[in-house]
């Protein structure tokens, strides 16, 4: 995709800069003519598409500094998602992005606003492609419709399980229309679009592009944690979306664990989120933010590792510890050291063999290192987990999923295969092979142990602002005032 978004970059930029920033779900009159006048034909459709994405990837913070509404996108998930797990924290206590680790984002929190914006700016621009989406060709309308509905399906999922219930709104609606931008849906008519929406990316969607693009088994594997997470999991529908995808033989678990995350597009890869290197518009951030001991992005220490994962690594890890986190300077001496940096996202041209001085690439602020979304051994233990459904099991498939994710680690195929596969050891894997991939706080909710752990892992590290109402980020303040009070507030 990197070659297509070069050449449409400019006619999208023009397209959707005309959207005002306070209103992310409908375009004010101007866009819409924009819009109207636009989409003319398939290559239109098409641009229009490939800007969903450029939603979805976000401003890297390196090239435009501001830190009030610039569509961050994902680039600032991991803040409320593995930083509100016990998995990783901020290296300081200052800063709104210190709230998040600590329990403490209120109302005003200017990333969680910007995320909220973020993915209500991509259902924005899919439901403004659905409605032109009949000047395509003909032969193309049902996969461009199945593709912004795929990529809308993904917002509307992130926000739910972040927010709980959120205004749904599926086409463009006229700007003082508050009532539909602003009402709260139940969780379960939110879930109930989630689900049709991706399961016409199944029926429409093929398996012979990008990765970076939606795709058939794009569609099946997020079905399947929808199945699963949605208030009534569908545990026979999520199984049968992982066999679909197993059963396909298009994808496979990467010999070495390194490279999943730097040979890009491999065959362990679903889905993923495509970065450039070096380019200002096309990068990301995260990469230089998430080191430590040498500074390296506007901010860094922002993804500190919790000496209590490390120690879930140093027993259970294998062979992915090496690849997944490391210490630097006298940290590196200790057994459990204090501030390990992630690296599954080091910059290009990054050299850590000195400890003392490691080395960051020339553009650690310009990345280009792809986020995947979904990848194979997600796929191989959310199959386990269905066929779990909710309790332990001795199931020989769920133990076989559940294994080939140990064996690829350096288990042992004998030796280390359980007898009975439970619920904690499930979590245990899920932990070690997908940490700081933002999977961790969504799988605590999922399997119903969120409060549990989260409660004890706040006790331990002194964060007393935690509750369980602190499970659901709350609304932004700004959306509130928008509304003129009809967007209701979460308690906290």
């Amino acid at each position: 995709m990197k070659h297509i978004k070069f050449l449409i970059l400019a006619i999208t930029g023009a397209l959707f800069v005309s959207c005002d920033s306070d209103e992310f779900l409908n375009p004010l009159p101007d866009s819409a003519i924009v819009a109207e006048t636009f989409y003319q034909s398939d290559a239109d459709v098409l641009a229009g598409i490939i800007g969903i994405y450029d939603a979805i990837q976000g401003v890297n913070e390196n090239t435009q500094g501001s830190s009030i509404r610039f569509n961050r996108g994902i680039q600032l998930e991991y803040l409320l998602t593995e930083h509100r797990s016990d998995n990783t924290r901020s290296k300081t206590l200052e800063g709104s992005r210190a709230d998040f680790h600590r329990y403490i984002v209120e109302p005003e929190n200017i990333q969680s606003e910007d995320y909220y914006q973020s993915m209500y700016e991509i259902i924005f621009r899919a439901n403004s492609i659905l409605s032109y989406s009949d000047n395509a060709d003909e032969s193309n309308v049902a996969a461009y419709r199945a593709e912004a509905k795929f990529l809308r399906a993904y917002a509307y999922f992130n926000l739910v399980r972040l927010y709980g219930p959120v205004p749904l709104v599926t086409s463009v609606v006229v700007a003082d229309d508050k009532e539909s931008l602003f009402t709260r849906n139940p969780l379960e008519e939110v879930y109930t679009q989630i689900v049709t929406d991706l399961q016409e990316g199944v029926s429409n969607l093929s398996n012979d592009g990008s990765k970076s693009r939606a795709s058939r088994a794009a569609a099946q594997g997020l079905l399947a944690k929808v199945y699963l997470t949605q208030p009534t999991p569908n545990y026979d529908g999520a199984r049968a979306m992982c066999e679909a995808i197993v059963g396909s033989g298009e994808f496979s678990l990467e010999p070495d664990f390194s490279n999943v995350f730097y040979n890009e597009s491999n065959n362990e890869v679903i889905f993923s989120i495509e970065y450039i290197a070096g380019n200002p518009d096309e990068s990301q951030g995260f990469s230089s933010e998430f080191t430590s001991y040498k500074r390296q992005g506007r901010q860094d220490g922002l993804n500190i590792v919790n000496p209590n994962l490390v120690v879930d690594f140093n027993m259970h890890g294998g062979n992915r510890t090496a690849a997944s986190f490391a210490a630097f300077g006298t940290d590196v001496q200790l057994p459990i050291p204090e501030n390990a940096e992630v690296i599954k996202f080091l910059p290009e041209g990054s050299d850590i063999s000195d400890t003392n001085n490691p080395s960051y690439g020339s553009s650690p602020g310009t990345a280009g290192n792809d986020w995947i979304v979904l990848r194979y051994s997600d796929i191989l233990l959310l199959h386990a987990e269905a066929l779990m459904a909710g309790g332990d099991t001795t199931n020989n498939a769920a133990i076989d999923s559940y294994m080939a994710v140990r064996v690829r680690a350096g288990f042992d195929p004998v030796a280390d295969r359980p007898s009975v596969l439970t619920k904690n050891v499930l979590l245990l894997e899920r932990r070690v092979e997908l940490a700081f991939e933002n999977h961790r706080f969504f799988d605590l909710i999922r399997l119903g142990v969120a409060n549990d752990v989260l409660d004890s892992h706040a006790s331990a590290k002194g964060y007393t602002s935690y509750n369980v109402r602190r499970l659901l980020l709350p609304i932004p303040a700004r959306e509130i005032n928008l509304s003129d009070g009809l967007l209701t507030q979460n308690p906290q």
